[in-house]
């Protein structure tokens, strides 16, 4: 055997002369620092409501809830669901409503600040999960969901809905640098956390409290000078975007409006 062990290294090393030597890791970029840290960060746990508890009323209009939406399975307003499952495709998302699509290559400085706000929501946001540790409600109820119920999502907790806050947290946003698109921006993002409720991910007072927390991130937001320098930066790049489009698709957009009016 030790054969065989010599002979695979003399050929590993002709097959490998005069070859370039492999490129170096790249650095990552550093991590995107949050406009809201220590006594500017709020303490979104003592703000909130408290999580439903068992027995109490919230509690059974959450279950009643779950099981109710639970009919959508395998309707287009659930694969719309399945689609809002993926927050990195929130900007995407809200294409129609804003009436152009923002990318990091038209858009860098929005880019620059939803993931500085990312990263004050999911702050804000894990802050009550973690204290609250409310179960997710395919945990309390059986019934199906729009996502692998074995994955991820089973170890983390309920309440507020991190995809709502961020969500809402930056439609308010945009809602504000693009104030004649806001309602359109706003249906968009509440049926955005409403897609939690559908997909089964989420209870009700879960997407409720989520938008609680948003408008408390954006509150504090406003009390930051950088925060408020950089939204006036951004509003000029999306008003030039805007002004040079293109506009998304009309007829897809005309079927996602349908779809948001959907009662469930």
């Amino acid at each position: 055997m030790a054969w065989k062990l010599a002979m695979a290294v003399a050929v590993a090393a002709v097959l490998t002369m005069g070859a370039d030597p492999a490129p170096a890791n790249k650095p990552l970029p550093p991590a995107p620092q949050p406009y809201l840290a220590g006594p500017m960060a709020p303490d979104t746990y003592a703000i909130l409501p408290p999580a439903p508890l068992p027995g109490t009323a919230r509690y059974e209009a959450d279950r009643k809830m779950f099981l109710g939406t639970r009919s959508l399975k395998d309707t287009p307003r659930w694969a719309l669901a399945l689609n809002d499952d993926n927050i990195g495709l929130l900007r995407k998302d809200l294409s129609c409503a804003l009436g152009v699509e923002l990318t990091d290559q038209n858009a860098p400085r929005f880019g620059a600040l939803m993931r500085r706000v990312g990263r004050d929501s999911s702050n804000l946001t894990n802050l009550p999960k973690d204290q609250f540790k409310r179960l997710r409600p395919f945990l309390v109820d059986k019934g199906p969901i729009c996502i692998d119920p074995n994955g991820g999502i089973a170890k983390s907790f309920d309440y507020p809905s991190g995809h709502v806050t961020y969500s809402w947290t930056l439609g308010l946003i945009l809602a504000e640098l693009a104030p004649d698109r806001a309602t359109d921006i706003l249906i968009r993002a509440r049926a955005y956390g409403e897609s939690r409720l559908i997909c089964g991910v989420h209870n009700m007072s879960a997407v409720e409290s989520g938008r609680t927390n948003a408008s408390i991130i954006v509150a504090s937001l406003h009390g930051q000078p950088e925060f408020r320098s950089d939204m006036e930066a951004v509003r000029a790049e999306i008003a030039a975007v805007r002004k040079a489009g293109p506009a998304p698709d009309p007829a897809a957009c005309a079927k996602e409006t349908a779809l948001l009016k959907s009662p469930y």
